[in-house]
């Protein structure tokens, strides 16, 4: 017999962070504590990158290093980023997801 979860007993998305514009190594590490806030709170964060329009290998640094210790999910990364990720060969080893919808709406590891 199947008994539905109470409400509330599922967690919750995991929250999102929207940053804009360039990140470079004069920028990138407050964009890494905001990250590190959020994870620490919520247990990890979903990174809408659509509107990063430059990432230098700070960010990339930044990226893999939040990616080791929480749940990172990246979801909608521009060109640039996505570029950014295949050069540097972590395309396949990141959570990158087409759409912000789809990055939420998994369930988180346990």
């Amino acid at each position: 017999m199947t008994i539905p979860d109470p409400e509330g007993s599922r967690p919750s998305p995991l929250p999102v962070i929207s940053p804009r514009g360039e990140f470079d190594m004069d920028n990138t590490t407050s964009l890494g504590a905001e990250i590190e806030t959020m994870a620490a709170v919520h247990g990890g964060v979903v990174l809408d990158a659509s509107s990063i329009t430059f990432a230098d290998s700070s960010f990339l640094r930044m990226i893999l290093n939040t990616h080791q210790r929480t749940d990172l999910r990246i979801a909608a990364p521009s060109r640039r980023v996505a570029r950014l990720f295949d050069l540097a060969g972590v395309d396949t080893y990141l959570r990158i997801y087409p759409t912000l919808e789809t990055a939420r709406a998994l369930s988180r590891p346990t």
